[in-house]
């Protein structure tokens, strides 16, 4: 008999084409990365194993694969500076604190749902562009990218310091 596979919401190829991404943009030049929101740590395992980073998922649930990193709590900016990078894969409540990390550390946001703004209903598109006005008005360099995987919620936002060369 074969290994159990893990069932997850959504397209599954958006965890290798995440970490190809990663591995493509910084290759050796980041060690540890924070896979925010990770849950079972599919992203995460990927980075370890594959791309051999020291990645960790930071999650409150607690139900991470065997063999991942985890930390059971919830992801706040302020945690940023212990990362060479921080990757938001779908982030639901973390979104703003992975945004805000970006005046410390690189990060890489694939956002989802709207946990951005809860005063206002925003789309995907809404919500990418309010998150580009904020990354704007702090005077955080963007870029955005736009993933093949399946779904309406396939564009990151990747961080590429501040203005001033953070």
């Amino acid at each position: 008999m074969g290994r159990m596979q893990v069932k997850c919401h959504g397209d599954d190829s958006r965890f290798e084409e995440v970490a190809a991404f990663v591995y493509e943009r910084f290759g050796n030049s980041v060690r540890y990365i924070a896979d925010v929101a990770g849950g079972q740590g599919l992203l995460a395992r990927i980075l370890s194993k594959k791309y051999n980073y020291d990645a960790e998922v930071i999650d409150p649930r607690h139900y991470q694969l065997v063999g991942v990193k985890n930390r059971e709590c919830e992801y706040k900016s302020d945690m940023a500076g212990f990362y060479d990078l921080i990757v938001g894969l779908h982030p639901d409540e973390a979104t703003r604190d992975v945004v805000e990390s970006a005046g410390t550390r690189p990060v890489l946001v694939v956002p989802c749902c709207n946990f951005w703004d809860k005063s206002r209903k925003l789309g995907a598109k809404e919500l990418v562009e309010d998150i580009e006005k904020w990354l704007c008005e702090n005077g955080i360099r963007y870029e955005t990218v736009q993933f093949h995987f399946k779904g309406p919620k396939n564009v990151g936002i990747l961080t590429l310091g501040t203005e001033r060369g953070a």
